[in-house]
């Protein structure tokens, strides 16, 4: 038996240079004992006011393509994340993930390449992150990494809320903590251990959009803006990453320390075309200081957070695992991330599968 549920429909909208998730609500028949992709029908919406099409011409198509409990509205109801079409059924320009899908789908998904992403937020209020006073600022950064006490530690309670939030959803969250400066956060999401969890290059992509919306909307109970700046306050303040964890099966295999070194040579050779997509301002973030490599060198390290790549100690001792990508900003769009990342190290010719910065700006967004 059918009974009514919301579901959340949720996308990525054109708007440059940073992307911007929208959603809607639709109330739809939907079977306890069976809820899969085809429960959620096709729905079209207005892409003109999205920076997506031109007002003559603005319907664009929402294609369901994964799906998760909703936290907020409880059982029943869902969020269901969708592809953007155009009106002959194809990717639209501003659909990235159709472009890692489509690596993954042409010969990628062989070397199973995992992904895990470290977000940072900063969470606002008034216009100020939290903790920094309208006149002045707190004390130097220092004691807020990992700190404890209301003089250090600002935002908790919205913290709990969104990480509760994404377990009950299903996501694969598996830490949060206090970053270096005040207001600010990180989220972890990718393998946790479970032999049964999908930790593919496209679902935890998927993933880290659907918790960058539950961000937004625990904001608006809180009266607080998350913040995905790269540099959200000048001066001796760390800015916001969203450090890569990337592997393969041979990387994970035993013996795979060497095929993590022929990826340095590899990701060396491309280092202007990841960071040419690996988020907005991001030259104001990797500057040589507060854990960060230049953004016009590439090197690599063990337990090296200076360094373009960190490799882990663990991994160097076992001979095997992964490598922490920690280019990518805080506001980077991880289905292009992971699709350049998979494409270099797979190694695809540049012709393929072009990987590039976007944008449709219409003449009139809204009319």
């Amino acid at each position: 038996m059918s009974q009514l549920g919301f579901a959340e429909y949720i996308w990525l909208d054109g708007a440059v240079p940073v992307r911007n998730v929208r959603s809607k609500t639709r109330i739809i028949p939907i079977r306890k004992d069976q809820v899969d992709l085809a429960s959620f029908p096709t729905w079209s919406f207005d892409g003109s006011s999205t920076y997506q099409s031109h007002s003559s011409d603005s319907d664009l198509t929402l294609k369901p393509v994964n799906f998760y409990r909703d936290p907020l509205r409880g059982a029943g109801s869902y969020l269901v994340l969708c592809e953007v079409l155009d009106h002959e059924g194809q990717p639209h320009c501003s659909n990235t993930r159709a472009l890692l899908r489509q690596i993954l789908e042409h010969s990628a998904s062989k070397d199973e390449p995992w992904i895990g992403f470290e977000q940072e937020y900063t969470l606002y209020r008034d216009g100020h992150p939290l903790g920094f006073l309208i006149k002045g600022a707190p004390r130097p950064q220092g004691p807020y990494y990992c700190g404890v006490s209301i003089e250090d530690i600002f935002g908790r309670e919205f913290v709990e809320d969104h990480t509760r939030a994404c377990l009950e959803a299903g996501l694969a969250i598996y830490g949060i903590n206090a970053e270096v400066m005040p207001g600010q956060w990180e989220f972890q999401l990718g393998y946790r251990g479970l032999a049964d969890e999908e930790v593919g290059a496209l679902e935890i992509a998927d993933q880290l959009w659907v918790a960058r919306w539950l961000l937004y909307r625990i904001g608006e109970n809180h009266d607080i803006l998350p913040s995905l700046s790269n540099k959200p306050m000048s001066g001796d303040w760390n800015g916001a990453g969203c450090h890569t964890n990337f592997s393969t099966k041979a990387m994970r295999d035993p013996g795979g320390i060497s095929v993590i070194n022929h990826a340095m040579i590899l990701l060396k050779d491309k280092h202007k075309n990841h960071i040419k997509v690996y988020g907005h301002e991001l030259e104001k973030r990797l500057t040589g200081q507060h854990e960060t490599s230049r953004i016009d060198e590439f090197r690599h390290g063990i337990a090296d957070r200076g360094s373009s790549i960190r490799i882990p100690y663990q991994v160097m001792s076992q001979g095997c695992g992964y490598f922490e990508d920690r280019r990518p900003g805080a506001n980077c769009d991880p289905y292009q991330v992971a699709a350049r990342l998979i494409k270099t190290i797979v190694n695809l010719p540049e012709d393929q599968f072009e990987i590039h910065s976007w944008g449709l700006q219409p003449d009139t967004p809204h009319l």
